[in-house]
């Protein structure tokens, strides 16, 4: 129960295969004693973000654009239809893909597992799934961790210096990252993640209202 308290993000109608895939490796870990249970945190960390770009482009870029042209066609004629017809075209799909996955998932997970470990593959798996993690890790870390210094160093007869500049000179993204790993220290040194958050909070209004960081 601990294990799958982490933080795990995915679209919704293909985040099924993961479950049933996470459930045969769990069913697996009940019957194995030597079963690496990091795998399991690896294989969901890993298939965050190429399932959910898949799921996203079909599901929220075609299917439902799909749906809403034609329920918003035939609903502004007044019909009823328009609404039904949206809900239909697009839960109908989602449903079926969220069952198939599942089941698909759990099939595969079940049998794949048992030829991974007899052929030794598991350890190659494991350690290209922990490289995949960390890669969306740091892309995460840099997409929606955002810092932006707005102090200016004053220079006589010319242009004040901006700290960002330099800050991005020496590593694009430095502040982010350094927060991030800072925090995931916090963490493994078992800080409640709620003091964490709070912490965090507290040091953006302090940064924001004495003028450190730009505030958009």
């Amino acid at each position: 129960m601990v294990r799958h308290t982490t933080w795990f993000n995915m679209t919704e109608n293909v985040s099924t295969f993961v479950m049933g895939l996470v459930a045969a490796m769990e069913k697996e870990n009940s019957e194995t004693e030597d079963f690496d249970v990091a795998s399991i945190q690896a294989v969901k960390a890993s298939l965050m973000g190429p399932l959910s770009g898949i799921g996203d482009a079909i599901f929220w870029g075609v299917l439902r654009v799909i749906a809403a042209a034609v329920g918003i066609s035939i609903a502004s004629t007044g019909s009823v239809l328009g609404p039904i017809l949206f809900l239909v075209i697009y839960n109908v799909p989602s449903m079926l893909c969220r069952w198939w996955m599942l089941i698909l998932g759990y099939k595969l997970g079940a049998s794949f597992l048992s030829k991974a470990y007899s052929s030794g593959i598991m350890g190659v798996i494991m350690k290209a799934a922990s490289i995949l993690g960390l890669i969306m890790v740091g892309a995460m870390a840099a997409s929606f961790v955002k810092f932006t210094c707005a102090i200016k160093i004053p220079v006589p007869n010319a242009s004040a210096v901006k700290v960002q500049t330099y800050l991005d000179a020496i590593f694009k993204g430095l502040v982010p990252i350094s927060l991030t790993l800072f925090c995931t220290w916090l963490l493994q040194k078992k800080v409640n993640v709620v003091w964490l958050i709070l912490g965090i909070m507290a040091l953006g209004l302090l940064f924001g209202m004495t003028g450190i960081v730009a505030v958009k």
